[in-house]
């Protein structure tokens, strides 16, 4: 058997390592130290909650959670798509190795041959004969990647899946987020759905009280008509309000994976609007980086472009292939035996592009410009995320700010609704006060229950801005 000559193996030895390309090297984003808004008395700079749904302490909530991390589609989807990510790599790590094939072959063969001079078939020109031909063997191939074509294409492929796991857990992070906001949707409307009752109930005792003062000549029809009029403005909200609780329940649903009104009866029964953590810590911009799926997928494309310009810049360069084959053949299938085979082959194969009009320099071209390409999409994804989570440090600090107001306005509002029905029972006020102050009363507390939900929903969205949530889950 041929040997692989000397002088090639030693340099084969000597580049096994060897690799053209850039390296990849992360690119070095500035992040300010702090955050640049004011923060809130009610946050802090230590490490981020992981299991940040478990700070409401709200049971169904957890529960929520954990279900739509088991049967939601598209985390299933995005998982699906890492297995793929991650066959894909191993088709390309295949190629360090050597291959082999086996292959049978059987043919009946014809063949024109010219007979011997003075033969009984002198006269013919050419003579048919026939003959099989049984053939059994290997066939082996192996490329030496001297210049690291294959290995550069495995770390884009390895990059490649790495993106493809940073977004699944992007997706995974969206999906807590979305259970979260909203459930804490459903329960905000179903806490103003009972405002609204409780409105309902006193603006009725008011037109019954009204129309026993006008039928005692204490009142006017004008009173009655007010408090009237008031009462179906009140009753109007209703239909708006149980629309936004059908419409919670039926996104809650599709999230867990189940038709749109599997989880009625089970979150139809009203509960408290999830209740906010005293303190809630949010770190520091420099771990966001380290958190944030969406920057991790970013960052690994860049490493994969960058992998892609070295496999692109292997083109110019010789591809080497060991290749050999050995088998047995004969006319007769009882000849095919075990054994030595009695053909082989072995040896070298060199291929080096010379002429190709620009093709190999234009797909360089192309793979560079693909890495500017990510590096750019790097940088606007890591400051996208310091200015989500920038804007939902605002939203929730500010919230929380016009909560505290609202409930001080609730508490005069109630009252103020207290001193107007007495005074205007002993005939020291007029209707309208009485009306005004139910109507003052109504509207804060509505406003106040649509703040203590949007202030759950903005610590939510930090929450998610934060990168918070998929540590929680490495076995998916």
């Amino acid at each position: 058997m041929n040997r692989l000559p000397a002088p090639l193996v030693a340099v084969s030895l000597f580049l096994s390592s060897c690799a053209v390309g850039p390296e990849y090297k992360r690119d070095a984003v500035p992040v300010s130290p702090q955050w640049n808004v004011n923060r809130d008395r009610g946050t802090n700079t230590r490490e981020p909650v992981e299991r940040w749904w478990t700070s409401f302490r709200n049971p169904d909530l957890d529960n929520l959670v954990q279900r739509a991390v088991r049967a939601n589609l598209d985390i299933k989807l995005a998982a699906a798509r890492v297995a793929e990510a991650r066959a894909a790599r191993g088709i390309v790590a295949s190629g360090l190795y050597p291959s082999v094939d086996a292959a049978a072959s059987a043919t009946r063969n014809r063949l024109g041959v010219i007979p011997p001079a003075g033969g009984a078939q002198a006269a013919a020109r050419f003579v048919p004969v026939e003959f099989n031909d049984y053939r059994i063997g290997f066939d082996a191939s192996w490329e030496l990647d001297l210049f690291g074509r294959i290995r550069r294409g495995l770390q884009a492929a390895g990059a490649d899946a790495a993106a493809a796991e940073e977004a699944r857990r992007e997706v995974l992070v969206t999906v807590l987020g979305e259970v979260g906001r909203t459930y804490a949707e459903l329960r905000g409307f179903q806490r103003r759905l009972d405002i609204a009752r409780k409105n309902i109930d006193i603006q009725q005792d008011t037109l019954d009280l009204a129309k026993a003062r006008a039928a005692a000549g204490l009142a006017t029809q004008l009173d009655v008509a007010r408090a009237s009029a008031r009462l179906e403005a009140t009753r109007a909200v209703v239909p708006t309000l149980r629309r936004g609780i059908e419409t919670s329940i039926h996104r809650v649903s599709v999230l867990l994976g189940q038709e749109p009104g599997a989880l009625r009866v089970e979150l139809l029964p009203g509960a408290p609007v999830p209740v906010i953590p005293p303190e809630v810590p949010i770190g520091l911009p420099s771990g966001l980086l380290e958190r944030r799926p969406d920057v991790r997928r970013a960052e690994a494309r860049v490493a994969a472009a960058s992998a892609r310009v070295g496999e692109a810049e292997a083109g110019f360069f010789p591809r080497f292939v060991l290749s050999g084959s050995a088998g047995r053949q004969a006319s007769q299938l009882h000849d095919i035996t075990l054994g030595m085979g009695n053909f082989f082959g072995v040896g070298p194969a060199v291929s080096l592009p010379i002429l190709t009009a620009g093709r190999i320099r234009s797909q360089v071209a192309v793979q560079d410009a693909r890495l500017r390409e990510a590096a750019i999409a790097y940088r606007s994804t890591v400051l996208s995320a310091l200015e989500e989570t920038e804007n939902a440090l605002v939203s929730y600090a500010r919230e929380r700010s016009r909560r505290e107001r609202l409930e001080s306005a609730v508490a005069s509002d109630e009252e103020s609704v207290r001193l107007s029905s007495e005074l205007y029972k002993a005939g020291l006020t007029d209707f309208l006060s009485v009306l005004e102050a139910q109507r003052d009363l109504h509207a804060n507390e509505d406003l106040l229950a649509q703040s203590l939900t949007a202030q759950t929903i903005h610590l939510i969205a930090l929450y998610k801005a934060l990168g918070g949530g998929w540590r929680s889950f490495p076995q998916l």
